[in-house]
């Protein structure tokens, strides 16, 4: 699979001056948490679940967590795994098409070993599993049973811990759930693929819901709630992990509160101009949305957690290398083999130094190599327009 590999080639050339490496399910872990992009969420409950993979594997889906938790009721929850092994079989038995990155997310540990020795051969589709309401307390018995299936299976199945209790969002009980956490996934480290933020439950324990004219970093509890978990789990010294952005909730039209912030030169300066696009991402409150990826970026997060279809393209144009990042990520690793040093950016417009922001590069040549590198004069806008109409 690729990202942006159901764009033709003639559009992928024009749009990349290096386009998206091929990778697949096997790739090193490091690549496979940098490709996750926009991951999407899809009840286990849907009836047509293997068609709407598939659909989505073609329209530039590369990861999606098939749900067996919040997103259905309790009483629903055996119907919806019997339905989740029956979809996969379906997959399994019709490997044409290539599939995204696939994940189960689950409530008991003890799913996790039974949906594998259930699922068969079919458990070569997973990538694995998603665990909800993640502490240190309660995350053992989760990557204990992930270990057992993996031996089960003779595949390789990575977790994904997802960031989301009340003892999280309490002052008093963070620090320390935070570095249990951290403990726990040191020692399952070659399993964890990356660590998800549960925003909706953070904000659950207090009541909160944000408004689409609002991003999570205007919530202070949940922006606290981000940088203390980046502090300590997203560190670029070796001992972190790759942490995904929250999830945007909202897909309808709402009466806006506040003006869009959306700028309307780069939709004004693209080729062709592309102001109804922009009018297209404002009456869609995509525009919160691309604001929130760009915030998601600055404060260390990779990747966005997806309810909708619609956000997809948003998150994965905005993953895209720009020129400059990719012109300054390579002046800078190059400036780090003479010994470090400061220099000006070639586009004059910034200092590079060397070994503070080394890491910074390194972490955005791994990104290239996923979703690719801009032409000079190729904008986010255009990218976005492409992956709307491929």
């Amino acid at each position: 699979m690729r990202h942006f590999g159901h764009l033709a080639e003639d559009v992928r050339g024009r749009l990349f001056l290096r386009q998206p490496a091929v990778f697949d399910r096997t790739a090193d872990a490091a690549v496979l948490a940098t490709a996750l992009g926009a991951t999407l969420y899809s009840p286990a409950t849907r009836p047509t679940l293997a068609a709407d993979i598939r659909k989505q594997a073609g329209r530039g889906v590369v990861s999606m967590v098939l749900c067996l938790e919040d997103a259905i009721a309790d009483h629903e929850v055996p119907a919806a795994e019997g339905n989740l092994v029956a979809q996969l079989a379906e997959l399994a038995e019709d490997p044409g098409q290539e599939l995204p990155l696939l994940f189960v997310r689950v409530r008991a540990a003890a799913q996790i070993t039974d949906l594998t020795a259930r699922l068969g051969a079919a458990a070569a589709l997973l990538t694995g599993f998603v665990v909800p309401k993640f502490t240190e307390e309660s995350g053992t018995a989760f990557l204990e049973a992930l270990t057992e299936a993996e031996a089960a299976c003779g595949r390789r199945l990575f977790a994904m811990p997802v960031l989301e209790s009340p003892e999280l969002a309490h002052l008093e009980s963070r620090r320390d759930t935070l570095f249990g956490v951290a403990r726990l996934l040191e020692k399952y480290r070659e399993r964890i693929l990356a660590v998800r933020l549960g925003v909706t439950d953070l904000c659950s324990a207090y009541g909160l819901r944000r408004s689409p004219d609002l991003t999570a970093y205007d919530v202070a509890l949940v922006a606290g709630v981000i940088g203390d978990v980046v502090n300590v789990l997203g560190r670029a010294d070796g001992s972190g992990f790759t942490v995904t952005g929250p999830v945007w909730e909202y897909f309808p039209v709402q009466e806006r509160i506040f003006k869009p912030q959306l700028r309307r030169t780069p939709f004004a300066e693209a080729h062709p101009p592309a102001e109804g696009l922009r009018q297209q991402i404002i009456e869609h409150d995509l525009d919160g949305l691309i604001r929130e990826i760009e915030l998601d970026r600055a404060n260390g997060l990779l990747g966005k957690t997806c309810i909708h279809p619609s956000h997809v393209p948003a998150v994965h144009a905005l993953s895209v290398v720009t020129h400059e990042e990719y012109s300054d990520a390579q002046d800078i690793l190059q400036q780090s083999l003479g010994g470090g040093g400061v220099l000006r950016s070639a586009y004059t417009n910034k200092m590079n130094e060397a070994k503070p922001h080394r890491a910074w590069a390194e972490r955005v040549l791994l990104r290239a190599e996923v979703f690719g590198v801009a032409r000079e004069e190729v904008s986010f806008a255009e990218l976005l327009s492409a992956c709307l109409c491929p």
